[in-house]
Order: C-alpha cells, then structure tokens, then sequence
C-alpha cells in the first residue's frame, strides 16, 4: 500500500516528503522531470481552484480538468515517481462554490462528487479539508463530522471501483502558530475510533500547525522566526512533541504553507521528524520573476507591461495581502502571475517573447522551467530526498 512506502521512506531516508503544488505547465514539467532524473518520490498537490473535474470547468492551471491532468503526468512519469494528490478537498474549496453561494449539503455534495472524478481519473492522496465554511464558523466537532461523512464516502467510493487511496485530513486553516497537543489528540483519537467503528484503515496524513503561514512573497509564521511568540512554544520544542503524538497513533504528520522558509530551517525539517511538508506559491513566483527577468533583460518592455497590467487586474494577489502591506503594484503582480499563465492574452505575449527569444538561441519555457527547477531542487536537498 502507498501508506506503508511512504512511511518506509521516511524512516530508511531520514527525510521529509515534499508536496509541489501545480502551478503551472512548467512546473508540472520540472517536478516530473525532477522525480525522473533524481528517482525520488515527489507529491503533486493540486487545489481545486487549481484543476478539478470538467463539471466544474477544470481550473485555472493550463486550463485542465482533472482526467486531463491526471492523464499528462502518468504520459510522462516514465519511472511511476510522481503521487498525484488532491490539495484541500472539501466544501467550499472550489471557486464556483462560493459564488453561488452553496448552503452545506450542496457544498458537500459538490465536494463528493469531485473526490469521485479525482478517484476515477487515478489520484492516489486526498486531503480532506472541511475548514472552510461561508456561512459559519465550525468548531472542531462539527468539522470532525464532515470529515467522516466525506472520508467514508470516498472510502467506500475507492473500494467499489476497486481504487488504492490514502487520506490526508486537515480540521482548521493554516494560522502560522503551533497545534495545542490536547486539541491533536482529541482529533487523532477521534479520527482513529471513526474509522475502527467503520472498518476504515486510518488517515496517512495529519495536517498540523507548525508555525507556518505564507503572506505576499514570504512566511509570515513563527517556524522562521527569531522573536518568542507570545504564549507559544518556540517551534523548534513543540514540533518534536506533535510528531512523537503523530508517531504514537501511527500517522505522518504533514506541514503546509512551507514556502519561502530558510534553508537553515529547511534543515531542520527532518531533524525534527517532520514527515511531509507542502510548498506551492513559491514556485508560481519563481516562474514569474523568471519570465519578468529575462523580458527586462531582453528589453522587451511593451510585452513586460502587458503581463504586469493583467496580472495586477485579475486581483488574485488580494488573498495574500498583509494588512497595511508595503507591496508595489509590481509586487502584487508577481503574487498573482501564476494565476493568468492560461489566460489568452498572456499566452498571446509569451508567444511573443518565446519567439523573439529563440532567435538568440533561448527556448523561453526550457528556461522558465529550470529555473522552477532550481527552486524544487532546494526543498529535495534540505528535505534529505536527494543527496
């Protein structure tokens, strides 16, 4: 079973997993190329804004749904080294949700029904994650029982088509502080009596809190900081004390919102045990400066406007603004780039560029993508994966 490797991985590599999320086409190419070369196992994690099933109208990531992906990536994964996963699963995680404003059952209906296209087209990983609600604010309880209504149905949904998934749960969003170790518990206990109670193996993965949070271009949480957070244990003693609880109830425990962290924190990861960590805005920026870069470079500055004026209209930097941000519009149009990489216009200027570019003998996403590349490939050596 995929569970039983990834825990043997980890404990004959002393290393932490790396989740990549799909920010783009280039992206998606640098990761299964990477997994290829290197023959580790990396986590594709897509969101369902990023790519979901065709009656959601797919996402925004190369405008795929999620057959088509799921079908790309296994056309090239000559070496079966990518895990294809779904990123926060759940009710109100796709865009369409919220706009139509969905009451619960709808939402939970619409987050089955997607968990089943990710089934049927060959996802191996869910993360199911009912943390958001538009209409209320859940406590943990209410979340639990979400959590089980959506598990049991993809358990049972997997069993039928004769499918072998695993599961990642997640009860609250990231928050850039650390869990309580007795609000763990409750959760893994609970977890782990539901799924006795039902015959159900248990949860691979348990989302925790470990001092990580991603704000514009950098994270916001207390893992890289210097400064004592009040009320709070340093990240580096509670971290320990959350994995050791994960190790006692059998479950690997998984960090989001890893991106922009030092490498000196980077480190630190497998040292503390931490078993799987998610990074996913940071390699969308990456590609992003690495396109505006060699525009500049190139002085193809009309095209460069271009870019940063749709970019900066599609407004997509809004959720990852800090109050009373310091970001340039420029800025906020490098957060939100990854998201416009489909749209036609910026298509239309790529073309552009790639073309002008390969008269001087540069292939502009041969170079978009190893740039993404260089930003995987500093997670998989201070992970432990490569070597």
């Amino acid at each position: 079973m995929i569970s039983d490797y990834f825990k043997n991985y980890i404990n004959k590599r002393k290393c932490t997993l790396l989740g990549v999320g799909p920010m783009s086409l280039n992206c998606i190419n640098a990761t299964i190329e990477l997994a290829n070369e290197e023959e580790v196992p990396i986590i594709l994690i897509a969101s369902r804004r990023q790519i979901d099933s065709h009656i959601f109208g797919g996402g925004y990531v190369n405008n795929w749904n999620t057959k088509d992906f799921s079908k790309y990536v296994k056309e090239r994964d000559k070496k079966r080294k990518i895990y294809l996963a779904r990123d926060h699963g759940g009710p109100w995680q796709n865009s369409i949700e919220v706009e139509l404003n969905l009451d619960l059952k709808s939402a939970m209906d619409s987050a089955k029904s997607s968990f089943a296209s990710d089934i049927d087209s060959g996802f191996q990983i869910l993360h199911i994650d009912p943390s958001v609600d538009i209409h209320s604010n859940p406590n943990v309880d209410e979340v639990l029982n979400r959590i089980f209504e959506l598990y049991g149905f993809a358990f049972e949904y997997a069993k039928k088509i004769g499918k072998d998934i695993i599961f990642e749960v997640g009860t609250e969003e990231q928050s850039g502080g650390t869990n309580s170790l007795k609000e763990l518990d409750y959760i893994l206990n609970s977890l782990k009596k539901f799924c006795k109670k039902n015959n159900f193996y248990t949860p691979t993965f348990l989302v925790a809190q470990t001092g990580t949070r991603v704000m514009e271009m950098r994270n916001v949480g207390s893992f890289d900081s210097h400064v004592r957070i009040p009320n709070e244990l340093p990240a580096v003693i509670q971290i320990p004390k959350i994995v050791e609880l994960c190790n006692e109830h059998g479950i690997l425990m998984k960090e989001h919102n890893t991106d922009y962290l030092s490498n000196e924190s980077l480190k630190w990861h497998p040292r503390l045990g931490i078993h799987a960590a998610n990074v996913a805005p940071e390699f969308g920026v990456t590609e992003t400066k690495a396109l505006l870069n060699i525009l500049e470079f190139n002085s193809l500055n009309n095209l460069l406007d271009k870019f940063l004026s749709i970019s900066y209209n599609s407004f997509k930097w809004k959720k990852w603004m800090l109050e009373n941000s310091f970001s340039t519009d420029k800025d906020k149009s490098i957060i939100a780039g990854h998201y416009v990489f489909s749209h036609p216009d910026i298509v239309e200027i790529k073309n552009e560029a790639a073309h002008f570019l390969q008269k001087k003998g540069i292939i502009l996403d041969e170079y978009l993508k190893e740039q993404v590349k260089l930003s995987i490939m500093r997670y998989l050596k201070n992970f432990r994966i490569v070597r």
